[in-house]
């Protein structure tokens, strides 16, 4: 059985990592020839709560270098990205194979128009780790892994793959999908984009009553349109219970909800979000898969979302050079709400 891993950062660098050394047969298709040679020649280097190892990879620059045809792709790239890496991949597909898209955000209909029903999968990573160098990854917190079909159904080519990719976390198939990817969407919706929005750090952006205020907003907003599209929402990581969090109007409710949103900037306080960095680098945000898919469904359900709408009309400004990054940004989100 042959893996194809496209997208060797954080999450498809490790993830290739741990298989490899699991003696499962992965190449893994790169950008840069640097990169694809030093894979090879030294590996790729593994480091944090796991400890250090260096894991020489099949790599290489360019797919017409590939030979053969492979069972799974396993696409791990930004969300922008995801589609022309689908299509890339797919002629490299055996006739029965599957593609697995590892994204933030949900991007499942157009997945769905490129690879069809029947090669379609999506899953959600809930680990943690950080690109130190395009062959230095450092794990910073373990985790897991869900996957399905994208349509929903249950296929058993899923279970391979379930089996592959617990070289890396303890990895389940869920049907459906959506609702996995629905509960990451909610946390990627405040961190991911409000690092952008703000330029902060998210322990110095939940400092803030008012980011906390716009937290807490994004939450329930999300969770109103979960309801009306008829989505039971699972607890992110099998710990964080939207329903109990959003329960409750008394002050004591409303304390406690500030409260967890406090602790969490605490716990994560040197945590930055993916999409500042890319501003940083000068690249454009996953917000159109998140808090604008939200904004997108909302409209078509019928359901208010103003803080995402603004949200994501503030990030596009900000990428297109007309707004800089900073907390003021969630001021003018908040003032009429």
């Amino acid at each position: 059985m042959r893996f194809l891993i496209l997208g060797a950062g954080a999450i498809g660098g490790s993830t290739a990592a741990f298989m490899t050394k699991a003696g499962l047969d992965v190449s893994v298709l790169c950008r840069s020839e640097k990169t694809a040679k030093t894979l090879c020649e030294k590996g790729m280097h593994i480091s944090g709560v796991r400890g250090e190892m260096d894991v020489p990879l099949k790599a290489v620059c360019g797919a017409e270098k590939l030979e053969g045809d492979f069972d799974y792709c396993i696409v791990s790239t930004k969300a922008y990205d995801t589609i022309p890496a689908v299509n890339s991949v797919l002629p490299l597909l055996k006739e029965n194979g599957l593609v697995l898209v590892l994204q933030n955000g949900i991007c499942v209909d157009e997945l769905l128009k490129a690879a069809g029903e029947s090669r379609s999968a999506c899953g959600v990573t809930s680990f943690s780790c950080t690109m130190i160098s395009p062959t230095h990854m450092k794990i910073t917190g373990e985790g897991a892994f869900q996957i399905g079909m994208a349509a929903g159904h249950y296929d058993v080519r899923l279970e391979a793959l379930r089996e592959a990719l617990g070289s890396m976390v303890p990895t389940t198939v869920e049907t459906p999908i959506l609702p996995y990817m629905y509960s990451k969407l909610i946390i990627n919706s405040g961190i991911t984009c409000g690092g952008a929005l703000t330029g902060q750090l998210l322990g110095d952006m939940l400092k803030s009553p008012l980011a906390r205020e716009f937290f807490i907003g994004l939450v329930y907003e999300d969770m109103a349109l979960a309801e009306k599209m008829g989505i039971k929402v699972p607890p992110f990581g099998g710990k964080l219970n939207y329903y109990k969090f959003i329960s409750g109007k008394s002050k004591l409710d409303k304390l406690r909800r500030t409260l967890m949103i406090f602790v969490v900037g605490l716990k994560y306080k040197n945590l930055k979000s993916s999409s500042l960095t890319s501003l940083e680098r000068g690249k454009p945000t996953e917000v159109q898969v998140l808090n604008g898919w939200i904004s997108r469904k909302a409209k078509e359900y019928g359901v208010r979302t103003p803080i995402n709408d603004k949200l994501a009309e503030l990030i596009a400004q900000i990428e297109a050079g007309q707004r800089k990054s900073c907390p003021e940004n969630i001021q003018e989100i908040m003032k009429n709400i």
